[in-house]
This record gives structure tokens, sequence and C-alpha cells, in this order.
């Protein structure tokens, strides 16, 4: 038997096992793969029923940091029409064994299906007894420095200390220091090194953020800005720190992007990676549609998007589709 018998493939959050001929074995475990932090194994036992199991590799870290995981998991038959049975979503359940997590599944299945693992979550306890807390929070947390610099130069930012520069976004304005945004910003920088009317006025217009959006931009330009006002205005700041040549950022929301793809977002993100030059991002949308299947989740919103789309990226999605039918 081939390799790719036990093979799983991922996304960020996705995990999908396609199964050929269970006729001829009653038991099989996948290949490890890799999901947050954990290394995971998927198996099958065929008996009277459909044993289905989700676990993750035994290992230290399992042991010391076990996940306490909330996904969806489904069984897509692939023989004679596209049918799939969905498991009840779980929600925070701690999995340290291989029998942790077990679907039972009645509905005898012949031929060629899928296993989908779709993460919703996945966390950790907290090491002070607190509620558990996402380990997809940490990527970005850990990049924010928590030094008395960076205290005070958000100090700066939030009580408008020595401002010389005002910042008209949409719906309101804010002070901030051009020495701060030249250092984090070339295109800030040749504002004010040049007679510009920025530099003459002591303004900038960013028409196109609302205040909200545009505080948030200078809390990250600032070291001070939370996860959760990160995650709400991504899309803002990527716009942003496309415009203003801030790489870092660009880079942790292109990141950050790639974490919650599904069904909802996917089309925008799509549109979005191929707008701003996102490679991997374009590459996870497309995996998640096409090879995943989830294309045919969302059928009408895809009709929508393809009306109006770039002649570019609707060529690419069908090139896309079409490769992935002859590999079938």
């Amino acid at each position: 038997m081939s390799d790719s018998a036990y093979r799983v493939e991922t996304t960020s959050r996705l995990a999908q096992w396609r199964i050929d001929n269970l006729a001829s074995c009653t038991y099989r475990k996948s290949d490890p793969f890799r999901i947050g932090k954990w290394n995971w194994h998927l198996s099958i036992e065929k008996n009277r029923t459909l044993l289905v199991k989700l676990y993750p590799e035994i290992s230290s870290l399992t042991r010391d940091n076990p996940p306490i995981a909330s996904f969806i998991i489904r069984v897509i038959c692939s023989t004679g029409g596209r049918k799939s049975l969905t498991h009840p979503e779980i929600t925070d359940k701690q999995l340290k064994k291989n029998d942790d997590f077990v679907w039972a599944i009645e509905i005898p299945f012949t031929g060629k299906f899928i296993i989908d693992v779709e993460f919703l979550d996945l966390k950790i306890a907290s090491p002070n007894g607190g509620e558990p807390c996402s380990i997809w929070g940490e990527g970005y947390a850990e990049k924010l420095s928590n030094s008395t610099a960076l205290s005070t130069l958000g100090r700066m930012l939030t009580e408008g200390i020595h401002t010389d520069i005002v910042i008209n976004a949409s719906d309101g304005s804010v002070g901030a220091h051009r020495a701060v945004l030249a250092s984090r910003s070339p295109v800030f920088r040749s504002m004010f090194s040049h007679n510009l009317r920025e530099k003459e006025l002591s303004t900038i217009n960013i028409s196109d953020m609302s205040m909200e959006a545009c505080q948030v931009f200078l809390n990250y330009i600032y070291g001070n800005m939370e996860h959760d006002e990160f995650l709400i205005h991504r899309l803002s700041l990527l716009r942003a720190a496309d415009k203003y040549d801030i790489s870092d950022l660009k880079e942790a929301c292109h990141e950050s992007l790639l974490e919650d793809i599904d069904t909802t977002n996917v089309l925008e993100r799509l549109q979005t990676a191929h707008l701003y030059q996102l490679p991997k991002l374009k590459a996870s949308c497309m995996l998640y549609l096409v090879k995943f299947g989830k294309i045919y989740d969302i059928r009408d919103e895809l009709n929508t998007f393809l009306q109006s789309a770039d002649r570019e990226l609707i060529t690419e999605i069908f090139h896309e589709v079409l490769n992935t039918w002859k590999g079938f």
C-alpha cells in the first residue's frame, strides 16, 4: 500500500484524510499531521460500525499541555455523488488518549470517502488555574514586548505627550509623533523629509480608515496593540501596512489571516490575497476551496463572486479546479 494511503493533507486549521479502499483492511491509522502545537492522528476501525478516532500523538507536550479542542468532523462520501455525515460540533474537549474522541457511525461507507476535520480552536490550560487560553493568540502576542521602553512609547501616544503631527481619519483626528512614524515607515519618512503638504501643514490625511482602525494602526506602531483589536481590524491594518510600507505589520496580518479560513470568509481572503500579493494566503484559500472540496458548500456565493472578481484571479481558480480534477 502506498504512503499516500496514510497521509493527511492540512492547512492551518483543516485536515483531510482520503480513504480509497477500506474493504481491504479493518483498521487503519494515519501518519502524524501537524495542527497547532501538536502532532495528531486519525484512525478508523471497521466492524459492525465504523469507528473514527482523533487524538494527539503521545509526547511530553501532550502530557504537560494536552490540547483542549473545538472542532467539526465530517465523513464525506466521494463515490456516487458527494454526500456527507457531520458529527455535532465538539467544543472545548480535552484530548489526551486515543479513545477520548470516538465517533461510532452506523451508516455503512463503501468506496472512496474523506474524513474532514476543521479545528475551530485549540486551547491549553492556564498555568495559574484560570480560563484555558487559545494557542492561536500566542504567535502574535509573543511579538509584543512588555519592556519599559515600549510602555513609555505607548504612553506618548495615549497621553498625547509632545505630539507634533495630526492624523485625520475618516471620522476623527489623533495626535502622533513624526519621529516615531518616520522610524517605522519609509513612506512617512519621505513625507517629512521633503517639502510635501504633510510636512508644511503638520497633518496626514488617512481618509480610507475609520478613527477606530487608525487608532489600532498607531497602537501597533507604538507597540501597545491588543490582540483582540488586531483581529477585529486585520483587513484595515493590512491595507495601511501595504500603503505605508510597514512590512512586519503586513506579514503579521498575512499570518493571522491564514489561521481562520472558513466558508464564510474564504472568498474575501482570496480576493485580499490577490490584491495584496499574499502567496501563502492565496495558496491556502485555493487548497481549502478546491482540493478540500469546500467550493461545493458555497456555490451561490462563488457564482456572485465570479461576476465581479478580477479576470486573472478567475482564471487561476479555474486552472486550480481543472488541475485538481485531473488528479482524481
